[in-house]
C-alpha cells in the first residue's frame, strides 16, 4: 500500500478513537462496567483483543452473552469494535453493523445506545471511504498496466523516480537524525520537564537544550489551572518529580509534586480540597495498541499522558526530584 493509502487508512481509523477511547482509558465510566461475576470473561477476552487473536476475542464474547444475557449490550458494543478495528485483517463491517442494530433493539436503555447509533453512523462513513480508496486503487493498478505499453512515457516515469529517490534521501537522513538525537539521550539525563499545555507538547531539557520532546494528552478540562478535586484541569505552576511507580495502572508513571502553596491556597479559597495524584503516565494497561492516537483526544482526568514507550523512556531520564514546569 502507498504512502498516500496508508494515510488515509490512518485517517479512518481516528474516529474510532475518538468514540471509544476516552471511556475505554479511563475504565470509570459507568456503563463499562460487565458485572462482577463476567468481569474474569471479559478481562480475558480482552486480553485476547490485546494479542492480536480476534477471532478468539470473538468467540470469548460469544460464551460471555450466553452465560451473562443481561451484560449483552456491553458484549454487543464491544464484538462491533471488534468487527469493525482497522488493525483486524478480517475486519467485517456488516457484522458490526448488525452488532450495533441488535444492541439498539433489544436493549433500548442500554448506556450504549448512543454510542452504537454514532458508529453506526460512521461505519456507514466508512464503508463509503472504503469504497473510494478501493476505486483509487483500481485506477492504480490500471494505470500500471498502461504504463507497460507506454515507451513514450518513460522520460516521465524517470522524472517520477528521482522524485522519489530524493524522498528516500530526506527519510534517510531523518532516520541519521534520529539515531543522533537517540545518542544523545543516551548520554545523559535530564534536569528539567517543560509542559506546554496549548501545544500539547512535554520537553526535556539537560542544562538548558533540548533532550527530546513528546506530544502528549492532558485532562478532560485542560484550560486554566487545576483549582479542586475532580475538576479534571490539569495543574499549571512550578513543581518536581517525587515519586514514581513502575507498576502503574498506566504502564508506567512519574508522580508530580501537586499542590504546591499556591494550590492549596487557590483552592481553600474556594472552599475546595485541591486534589492530588497528578502524573506522568502512560497508556491504561490492555490498551497500549492506541499508541499516538492517544493524544487525539484529552482523556486523563488532569494527569499528562504519552504512550507506553515515551514514559519508559521519560522515566529512564528524569530522576527524582527533577523540576517540572507546567506552563498555560
Amino acid at each position: 500500500m502507498g504512502k498516500k493509502q496508508r494515510r488515509m487508512a490512518r485517517n479512518l481509523s481516528l474516529f474510532f478513537v475518538c468514540i471509544i477511547l476516552a471511556p475505554m482509558l479511563i475504565c470509570g465510566c459507568s456503563h463499562f462496567n460487565g458485572g462482577f461475576q463476567a468481569k474474569p470473561a471479559f478481562e480475558e477476552a480482552n486480553d485476547l483483543f490485546s494479542q492480536g487473536n480476534y477471532m478468539a476475542s470473538l468467540g470469548k464474547y460469544q460464551q460471555i452473552i450466553e452465560k451473562y444475557p443481561t451484560a449483552g449490550d456491553r458484549v454487543l458494543f464491544e464484538m462491533g469494535i471488534i468487527y469493525a478495528y482497522h488493525g483486524n485483517e478480517q475486519k467485517d463491517y456488516q457484522k458490526s453493523l448488525e452488532c450495533y442494530q441488535k444492541l439498539i433493539q433489544a436493549y433500548p436503555g442500554s448506556g450504549y445506545r448512543k454510542d452504537s447509533e454514532l458508529m453506526i453512523f460512521n461505519i456507514g462513513n466508512v464503508i463509503v471511504k472504503d469504497k473510494t480508496i478501493a476505486t483509487q486503487q483500481a485506477r492504480i493498478e490500471t494505470l500500471r498496466q498502461e504504463l507497460q505499453g507506454k515507451g513514450n512515457e518513460i522520460v516521465t516515469l524517470r522524472q517520477k523516480i528521482e522524485v522519489l529517490e530524493q524522498e528516500l534521501v530526506s527519510k534517510a537522513n531523518e532516520i541519521i537524525k534520529l539515531q543522533k538525537e537517540a545518542f544523545a539521550l543516551r548520554k545523559g539525563s535530564a534536569d528539567r520537564i517543560l509542559i506546554e499545555k496549548k501545544e500539547r507538547r512535554l520537553t526535556l531539557l539537560s542544562k538548558g537544550k533540548v533532550l527530546k520532546t513528546y506530544q502528549i494528552a492532558l485532562g478532560g478540562n485542560p484550560n486554566g489551572p487545576k483549582e479542586r478535586q475532580g475538576d479534571n484541569k490539569t495543574p499549571e505552576g512550578a513543581y518536581f518529580i517525587d515519586s514514581r511507580n513502575r507498576n502503574s495502572r498506566y504502564h508506567r508513571s512519574l508522580h508530580i509534586s501537586y499542590p504546591n502553596e499556591k494550590d492549596k491556597k487557590r483552592a481553600k479559597e474556594l472552599g475546595a480540597s485541591p486534589g492530588g495524584d497528578i502524573m506522568i503516565h502512560g497508556i491504561k494497561n490492555g490498551l497500549s495498541w492506541v499508541g499516538d492516537l492517544h493524544t487525539d483526544v484529552d482523556w486523563t482526568k488532569g494527569c499528562i499522558a504519552v504512550t507506553d514507550e515515551e514514559i519508559e523512556e521519560i522515566d529512564k531520564l528524569t530522576p527524582k526530584g527533577t523540576i517540572v514546569e507546567i506552563r498555560p
